[in-house]
C-alpha cells in the first residue's frame, strides 16, 4: 500500500486506452449477462468539449490536430440513451441494460428510488485543460425548476494528477450574488475561487451548490447522482474552432451557488479493514451512494467471495491491476478500466488476482 500513489501515476493512458481500444471494434456497448451479473466493457464514447492534444490510442485519435477543446469523458454506467448497453451473452442477449432493469427493477435493490432507473452514474473524466467552473442544483431546486429531475451530488476519486495539479472547490472568501455575477461577466471570477492541490488517491465530495472545477492534468473517477444538470458559471472566455463561446447558465448558477467561503476540503479518515486476500476502506457515504476502495490480492487457488445484498446493486470499477471474476460456470477477465454491474441480491461470485476496485453502491 505504501507504493499505491506511485503505482497510480501514469494510469491516465492505461485506463482510457483500455476503454478506447474497445471503441475501435465494431458494435454497440458490450454487456455480458450471465445469471445475474452484467459486465460492461466500453465500445462507445462521449466527448464533451473533448481533448485535442492527446492521442490516447494509436488506433483512433480523439480529435483532429489544431482543435483546442478541454475535456474527455467516458461514461461507464449511464441510465439510458445513445450509450445504452446491449447484452451479448446469456438469457438477456440483445436487450439493453435499460430494458433489463425495466423488466427486472428488483436488480436495483430496495434502496434506490423506484421507477427512475439507475440512481447513479459512473464516469472517467480526464481534464486535459482546466475545465469550466460550474455548480449543480439540489433535489429541491431540480424538482421545482427542472421538471422533476434529480439534483446532482457527486464524488471524485483521483486516479492520476500531474505535478502541481489543482482543482477549484468553493469560494476562497464570502461574496454576494452580484459580486460573483460581475466577476463571471468581466473575467475576474478566479480571484474569488479556492484552489486545492490534488494528488492521486485523493477523494473529494462535491455537494450541490459548491462551485467547482477540475484543473488541467487530473484524471478522476466520478460517481454522481443520475442527473445531467450542470450550470456553467465561467469558462475562461474560451472559444471553439468557430470562434464561439460556450453558453453560460449564469442565473441558474447564481440561484443555487453557495456564496460563503468554503473550508478547504480535508481528506476523509480512511481505515483499511483486512480479510483473507482482500482489504476495504470507506471513501464516501451519502444518502445517494456509498463508495469503498477494495484491494484484492490473492495467490494461486485463493479466492475472495463477493455478492450484493438485497438493498442495492453494486458497480465494481477496476482502477488497478487485472484478475478474474467467477460466478456459476462463467468466468470474466477484468482489468484496469473495466466496470462490472452486480444486481442486488446477487448470487455469490469469487474474485481472483491483483486488483483494486471502487465498490460503488446505489
Amino acid at each position: 500500500e505504501q507504493h499505491m500513489s506511485g503505482a497510480m501515476n501514469g494510469i491516465t493512458a492505461e485506463i482510457v486506452n483500455r476503454v478506447l481500444e474497445a471503441i475501435a471494434k465494431a458494435g454497440l456497448v458490450e454487456v455480458e449477462v450471465s445469471a445475474r451479473h452484467v459486465h460492461l466493457s466500453e465500445k462507445d464514447w462521449e466527448i464533451l468539449f473533448g481533448s485535442a492534444q492527446k492521442d490516447l490510442t494509436p488506433k483512433r485519435p480523439l480529435s483532429q490536430p489544431g482543435q483546442y477543446l478541454s475535456e474527455e469523458r467516458v461514461s461507464l454506467i449511464t441510465p439510458k440513451g445513445r450509450m445504452d448497453r446491449v447484452a451479448v451473452l446469456g438469457p438477456f442477449r440483445g436487450q439493453t441494460l435499460t430494458k433489463i432493469l425495466e423488466d427486472h427493477p428488483e436488480y436495483l435493490g430496495t434502496h434506490p428510488e423506484k421507477g427512475k432507473g439507475l440512481p447513479v452514474l459512473v464516469k472517467l473524466i480526464d481534464a486535459d485543460r482546466d475545465l469550466s467552473v460550474q455548480v449543480h442544483p439540489d433535489d429541491g431546486y431540480a424538482l421545482q425548476k427542472e421538471g422533476g429531475q434529480r439534483g446532482k451530488t457527486e464524488m471524485w476519486y483521483v486516479l492520476d494528477a500531474a505535478k502541481g495539479a489543482s482543482l477549484v472547490y468553493g469560494l476562497s472568501r464570502t461574496a454576494d450574488r452580484e459580486t460573483i455575477r460581475a466577476a463571471a461577466q468581466n473575467g475576474s471570477l478566479m480571484k474569488y475561487l479556492q484552489r486545492v492541490p490534488v494528488r492521486p488517491d485523493d477523494v473529494f465530495y462535491v455537494e450541490p451548490g459548491t462551485i467547482h472545477a477540475l484543473g488541467a492534468g487530473i484524471l478522476v473517477a466520478e460517481i454522481q447522482q443520475s442527473s445531467n444538470l450542470t450550470y456553467r458559471l465561467y469558462d475562461y472566455d474560451r472559444v471553439d474552432k468557430n470562434g464561439q463561446k460556450r453558453p453560460l447558465h449564469l442565473e441558474k448558477a447564481l440561484d443555487v451557488a453557495d456564496f460563503h467561503a468554503a473550508p478547504e476540503p480535508r481528506q476523509p479518515l480512511r481505515v483499511l479493514r483486512y480479510g483473507r486476500g482482500v482489504a476495504k476502506e470507506l471513501l464516501c457515504r451519502c444518502r445517494y451512494f456509498e463508495v469503498y476502495r477494495m484491494i484484492v490480492n490473492t495467490e494461486r487457488r485463493q479466492r475472495v467471495t463477493y455478492r450484493a445484498d438485497a438493498e442495492s446493486f453494486r458497480a465494481l470499477l477496476c482502477v488497478r491491476g487485472c484478475g478474474t471474476v467467477r460466478f456459476g460456470e462463467s468466468t470474466l477477465d477484468l482489468c484496469r478500466g473495466d466496470c462490472l454491474f452486480v444486481p442486488a441480491d446477487s448470487q455469490e461470485m469469487t474474485l481472483h488476482g491483483q486488483m483494486t476496485f471502487l465498490d460503488i453502491r446505489g
